[in-house]
């Protein structure tokens, strides 16, 4: 019972986010909004020694850019993705299971920060959990 509860108010909330017409991009803010979640994640990361040794070496002015704008297009913006694949990007990074989940709890941390509304920030994680397995280490 709790469990068709639960999926009939998801089906409610989706059905409502689509028929305002506005997409996700428009909806979170647009760019700004995007690059403040981007900013407020770097930060984090920079303060999080089991994630920050990823990006040792990373152009971290490139990563902001390529981030902000893959948010961008995975939000119906009007931005195109040219950066590198995520399985090319993380390729020989080693990623554990237990660190992606960080690096998650960081994210969700950074739209807080931004004032992104719980909604967004899980349609956010929704549009980029497809890309987890090619994050992680095989």
């Amino acid at each position: 019972m709790v469990k068709h509860l639960l999926i009939s108010a998801g089906l409610l909330l989706l059905s409502a986010c689509a028929s305002s017409g506005q997409t996700a991009y428009a909806r979170l803010g647009g760019m700004p909004a995007l690059y403040a979640v981007t900013d407020n994640f770097i930060t984090l990361i920079e303060h999080e020694p089991r994630i920050l040794k990823y990006f040792k070496g990373v152009d971290i002015a490139e990563f902001r850019r390529h981030f902000a704008i893959q948010l961008c297009m995975e939000t119906g913006g009007p931005c195109e993705y040219t950066g590198r694949t995520m399985q090319d990007a993380h390729a020989m990074m080693n990623i554990t299971e237990a660190d992606f989940n960080l690096t998650v709890e960081l994210l969700i941390k950074a739209g807080e920060q931004a004032g992104l509304a719980t909604s967004e920030i899980n349609y956010l994680l929704m549009k980029l959990a497809t890309m987890r397995k090619d994050m992680l280490y095989k």
